[in-house]
């Protein structure tokens, strides 16, 4: 059996500012930009890697949650504890260095952690905890 990740889902609550970092700062490819009721979903995917993707969706999408459970989702936005990706490159630095110049919130600088991982950790606009490792 060959089981890979196709997609996976971030909240986002600024479509423009998504795509500004996903899309412009990243570099990452636009493969979807849907509308419906007044909402957007935007899936995003690395160049050469049409299988694996990242679904920017709003988080009042659905209809199951109540007000209150909007409100905590909101303030775990905001605080970053939400949702969280972790990314791979063979050039932490350089893409630390663009990520630092397109204004991101940077929340750990590059940094040879204990366990053995070189990383940093970004907050995108809408506040999800990106961490990127160094491959090699």
């Amino acid at each position: 059996m060959n089981l890979t990740i196709h997609a996976t889902f971030l909240p986002h609550d600024d479509p423009e500012a998504a795509l500004a970092f996903y899309r412009d700062t990243l570099g990452f490819e636009v493969r979807g930009d849907v509308g419906y009721g007044g909402m957007r979903w935007i899936t995003v995917g690395p160049a050469g890697q049409p299988g694996t993707s990242i679904v920017l969706h709003p988080p009042a999408a659905d209809p199951g949650i109540t007000e209150d459970e909007r409100r905590i989702i909101a303030e775990m936005m905001a605080k970053g504890t939400y949702g969280m990706l972790t990314l791979a490159t063979d050039d932490l630095d350089g893409i630390f260095d663009r990520l630092q110049a397109g204004d991101a919130e940077v929340v750990q600088e590059p940094t040879d952690q204990p366990y053995g991982v070189r990383d940093c950790a970004f907050r995108d606009p809408a506040g999800n905890m990106i961490r990127i490792n160094q491959l090699g």
